[in-house]
């Protein structure tokens, strides 16, 4: 932050509001420090209580018959504080109001049993809390849990993963690891860069290490995620009676090394390279202005060659921000292709489900079974647009990286944008539409028998009348009775036919209405990277030009200056370059840090 106050001085004082801007924000990154830690996983898995055994406080509502139903973010402040984030009526896409509440009172708004079907349009909670092992940063977010990581509500989880900094999939150990959890870890790890596992409620499951290793097993086919058994009952216990073999046993010391090492730290050196990145970029320019006028007061002989160096450099800034450009042109072309490319991906997928659903249809009658083939085209839906857009954010970031490459040779990082973020994709698609079970009552069945019958007792009848027979006879009765069982298997088969064509349609209307939602919604934000590259590129190009603008200005009219002023100027512009090269020098000096503290060994420290 000193760093950065000094280096904004000298781009004011140089007239360079453009370098002060692009300072503000680098100072802004600093000031919020803020690290996301998201906690996933399925309903009542213990997810609340690890939360609050992580601070040493009921930061969460715990209870059997409590679930999460809102984000509840946990973070630090040097008093407690709790606020919600109620969506005002009527103003869907309108700006959230915050609301404070006391913390007593948060189950009332986060809970499944105080505010069931968020009757309260409550958004996110926060909870603030002056725990040391918050105090660097760390804001851990208590997700909703779903019930089955592969349904539709999974989406509204996968969202949130590409704009934290870790993800945290907690599964107690009751039972080996889902199919769905496992899904959605290889989502996870294709779009957060830190993945780890936790194995809850260790203290009530003795065969807990069988799961366990059963569970490293499942993870190492998929990639090196970190697994750490914990007992967050164990832990609130270590804490009240300050007793650290007991906090040991919960293995919660390994969790918290883990989240201060591998994320924290990690997530402070990547604030602190951009940040030295802008400052270098920003002492950089503003070191070749001075350093033009300076060697044209100084050797006016070499002015003519070094502004003719400037003006070479000006041309290659200005084709850095033509159309023409080749990053501009990888750019344009690479969003192009991958719009297309994701168009068919989602389509291919979503046909493929359509096969699918079309195939268990033909193969029964769907009435009595609709609910379940919804709850199952719901899931594969879920499935194939999760995919799609995990896939297509890969593609983007790949894109991105490519344009940088372009444009400059050392590394150059834009704002990222995630496409890989799924809120809100089916929201617009309505429900799958019901479909009628085909089941008949009895004065129905009664009815189609009895006029199938009829033909067959009024033919037969009339035949047997030529030899004397009445109309109603042992052999036409007998004739009614077959002619109306088939004609009732007909009808049966006939309406069987009606319902599975008619529940095919309504799988095809409801594959192309994700289509059309989630086909536009990768598309605006496929556009969003375009426009978020452009204009990054765009502003350092504009950079770079006017840099280069005023040095060749300045090494023109350096040529002009008089005599007696060029010696007082020279020594100005001598001091100003000192300065400079000064705070360059200690932008790259690397900069010391202190190792943070492993675990919570001390009592003292795990009440703390």
């Amino acid at each position: 932050m000193d760093l950065v106050g000094k280096v904004g001085k000298a781009a004011a004082q140089a007239g360079r509001r453009d370098l002060v801007r692009r300072l503000i924000q680098t100072r802004d990154r600093l000031r919020d420090p803020h690290v996301r830690v998201i906690i996933v996983g399925e309903f009542k898995q213990g997810k609340s209580k690890l939360v609050n055994a992580l601070v040493n406080a009921p930061a969460c509502p715990v209870d059997d018959d409590i679930a999460t139903t809102v984000p509840t973010i946990v973070g630090y402040a040097p008093e407690p504080s709790a606020t919600v984030l109620v969506q005002p009526e009527g103003e869907e896409k309108g700006e959230p109001q915050r609301k404070v509440i006391p913390i007593t009172e948060l189950a009332e708004y986060v809970s499944a049993k105080g505010n069931p079907d968020n009757v309260r349009r409550i958004v996110s909670a926060e909870v603030l809390l002056p725990r040391e092992i918050l105090r660097g940063g760390l804001r851990i977010v208590d997700s909703p849990g779903v019930g089955g990581l592969d349904s539709r509500s999974a989406l509204l989880t996968l969202s949130a993963l590409s704009s934290a900094h870790a993800v945290i999939l907690v599964s107690d150990a009751s039972q080996e690891y889902t199919e769905p959890e496992m899904q959605f870890l290889r989502h996870a790890m294709r779009v957060s860069p830190n993945v780890a596992a936790v194995l809850a409620k260790t203290d009530l499951y003795p065969s807990w290490r069988e799961i366990e290793q059963i569970d490293k097993d499942h993870l190492a086919r998929i990639g090196e995620i970190p697994i750490f058994s914990v007992s967050s009952d164990l832990r609130l216990l270590a804490a009240d009676t300050r007793d650290a073999e007991l906090n040991d046993e919960s293995g919660f010391p390994a969790l918290v090394t883990h989240l201060r090492h591998q994320i924290l730290e990690r997530a402070e050196d990547i604030h602190e390279r951009s940040a030295m990145h802008d400052l270098a970029s920003v002492v950089d320019q503003l070191t070749i202005t001075l350093r033009s006028e300076l060697t044209a007061l100084v050797d006016p002989e070499e002015s003519p060659r070094l502004i003719v160096q400037l003006e070479e450099a000006k041309a290659r800034a200005d084709e850095f921000r033509s159309r023409s450009a080749r990053w501009q042109v990888t750019l344009t072309d690479g969003v192009a292709d991958l719009i297309a490319d994701m168009e068919h991906d989602l389509r291919d997928r979503l046909r493929k489900v359509q096969r699918e659903a079309e195939a268990s249809i033909d193969a029964g009658d769907p009435g009595p079974i609709w609910d379940s083939i919804t709850d199952w085209l719901n899931e594969r839906v879920s499935s194939a647009v999760s995919e799609t857009f995990v896939w297509t954010d890969e593609r983007a970031r790949w894109l991105s990286e490519q344009v940088a490459e372009l444009f400059m040779e050392g590394e150059e990082s834009i704002p990222a944008i995630d496409v890989a973020d799924a809120a809100g994709v089916l929201d617009p698609v309505d429900a799958i539409s019901g479909l009628d079970e085909g089941r008949m009552s009895a004065a129905e069945k009664i009815f189609i028998g009895v006029r199938g019958s009829y033909g067959g007792v009024l033919m037969v009848g009339l035949a047997t009348g030529l030899i004397g027979l009445p109309l109603i006879n042992p052999l036409s009765l007998l004739a009614g009775i077959v002619v109306g069982r088939r004609a009732f298997r007909e009808d049966m088969g006939a309406r069987l036919t009606r319902r599975q064509a008619e529940a095919k349609n309504i799988v095809r209307r409801h594959i192309d209405e994700v289509v059309f939602q989630a086909g536009k919604q990768l598309k605006d934000r496929l556009r969003l990277v375009q426009r978020a590259a452009r204009d990054h590129f765009g502003a350092l190009a504009d950079e770079l030009h006017r840099s280069f603008t005023e040095a060749m200005s300045a090494a023109k009219q350096a040529a002009g200056i008089d005599s007696g002023k060029r010696d007082e100027r020279i020594k100005v512009l001598r001091v100003q370059l000192r300065q400079l090269d000064a705070l360059r020098s200690r932008i790259s000096a690397p900069v010391p840090q202190e190792q943070a503290a492993i675990g919570m060994q001390e009592p003292a420290a795990i009440s703390r």
